[in-house]
């Protein structure tokens, strides 16, 4: 089944653009590159796929030299690379590191083709590339369904279009948050999306992340370096879950694994990207500088593997406001996974805030920035009056704007913290954060 994605768009533009470079698409394994690319390939005359796994291909770059490599493989495949209606496709790049050397000479000897490569462990082959081809290659990553595309995906382009109407009307707010909260259940891996749409039986669903949840561990291991590291690495994806709270690497899970043991564990998963270490920062203003002395918090690949570790799909089911499933923690992920699906640059997480001194600790859940802005996010339901951390944010902060993310409808408020510093409070629904950066341009714009 092929799903709609936002990143086929870029891959038009990339298409048509002026000094067009070959493309690497990056992401974790299963979020649906090569089914993304062979989709794509169907707007070109010819098309070729290498699978680098496949020790055939892998070794027609023993050749070294880009117009033999693309010679024996016209004659193998029967196929024409015409120039301008062509694209080659190298998948698993990372299975042979002399073919992501020889993607500066595709773009330097061959710019007529469309060349795309893919790579979801791309990471661990990088120190073995002789010279990597800086400035002659583009990335691209890809990251799992967010709820455009799961809205999409199964057929709502209406609540596709009220969810990008800014500011979307009151009067539908309870339709799209049953819809969301489907989406939160469900998950956004292809695969399950997938067999839910076939079927629309959302029980199946904790056995298909079950299953992918060993698939990611076992691929992980792999590329350990050592047997202390498999262990490490076995022992933080079977009590992730415990992670609801700030990471501390000293005794992880309650083992007794040393801080450095954990955190170069961490740097496999992130490499790999299972996890990412969503990073504290104490900047009021643009640079955001990541604290890496202070705990980072966790933030899985997907929600539906954080619910498959957590057991959620319970608690989601008979839940009103997601804010109420194990203290929050799902809907901040969620949240946070929304907001990163937008950037199809990085897949770095947005930092988060902290305040720690004597007089006391204060935590804002996100900062996300804007031009020279940095708006504080905060992601829970209840009153206006308990957002005391993002209240000593702004007391700080050089602007009048904040954000939070809640169970009810759009809303703007002015607001004065405890302190007396006047602020305008934007509350926008859980299910709007791929279209945060919208609602905070109408925000500015309309509220001085």
């Amino acid at each position: 089944m092929i799903l709609w994605r936002q990143a086929t768009q870029r891959l038009q533009e990339w298409k048509v653009g002026p000094g067009r470079k070959p493309l690497v698409l990056r992401g974790a394994r299963q979020v649906g590159k090569t089914t993304l690319v062979r989709d794509f390939a169907k707007g070109f005359g010819s098309y070729v796929e290498l699978d680098l796994d496949r020790p055939e291909h892998r070794d027609l770059f023993a050749l070294g030299d880009v117009h033999r490599i693309l010679s024996k493989v016209q004659f193998d495949m029967g196929q024409t690379l015409t120039p301008g209606d062509s694209l080659v496709f190298i998948d698993e790049i990372q299975a042979e590191p002399k073919a992501i050397h020889l993607l500066r000479y595709f773009y330097e000897l061959r710019p007529d083709l469309h060349v795309i490569a893919a790579g979801s462990l791309l990471e661990f082959a990088l120190k073995d590339v002789r010279s990597m081809p800086v400035g002659r290659i583009t990335y691209h990553y890809l990251h799992p369904l967010n709820f455009e595309e799961f809205l999409m995906a199964v057929g709502n382009t209406m609540a596709f279009d009220v969810l990008r109407t800014v500011p979307m009307p009151d009067h539908l707010h309870t339709n799209m948050r049953a819809l969301f909260h489907v989406y939160a259940l469900i998950g956004g891996m292809p695969e399950p999306v997938a067999a839910y749409i076939q079927q629309r039986d959302p029980t199946r669903i904790p056995a298909i992340y079950a299953s992918l949840w060993k698939t990611y561990r076992e691929d992980v291991e792999k590329y350990a370096r050592n047997a202390t590291e498999r262990n490490v690495i076995a022992h933080i994806m079977t009590t992730a879950a415990s992670a609801l709270e700030r990471v501390k690497f000293e005794g992880f899970g309650r083992s007794n694994y040393r801080s450095r043991e954990v955190a170069e564990a961490f740097r496999a998963l992130d490499k790999a990207g299972i996890f990412r270490l969503v990073r504290p920062t104490t900047s009021l203003e643009p640079p955001v500088l990541p604290d890496l002395r202070k705990r980072p918090r966790l933030q899985f690949l997907d929600t539906g593997l954080l619910n498959q570790v957590l057991g959620a799909y319970g608690s989601i089911v008979g839940s009103d406001d997601l804010a109420a499933v194990h203290r929050g923690r799902i809907i901040e992920h969620l949240v946070v996974q929304e907001i990163m699906s937008t950037n199809d640059h990085d897949d770095t997480p947005p930092c988060f805030w902290v305040r720690e001194e004597a007089s006391g600790n204060a935590e804002v859940d996100i900062l996300f920035r804007h031009g020279q802005r940095l708006i504080p996010v905060e992601v829970k339901s209840g009153a206006q009056g308990q957002l005391r951390s993002l209240h000593q944010f702004v007391d700080r902060s050089p602007h009048p704007y904040a954000v939070r993310m809640y169970n009810g409808p759009v809303k703007v408020e002015r607001h004065n913290t405890p302190a007396g510093t006047p602020y305008i409070l934007m509350n926008l629904p859980y299910y709007l954060g791929t279209q945060l950066r919208a609602y905070v341009e109408w925000l500015i714009g309309e509220y001085k």
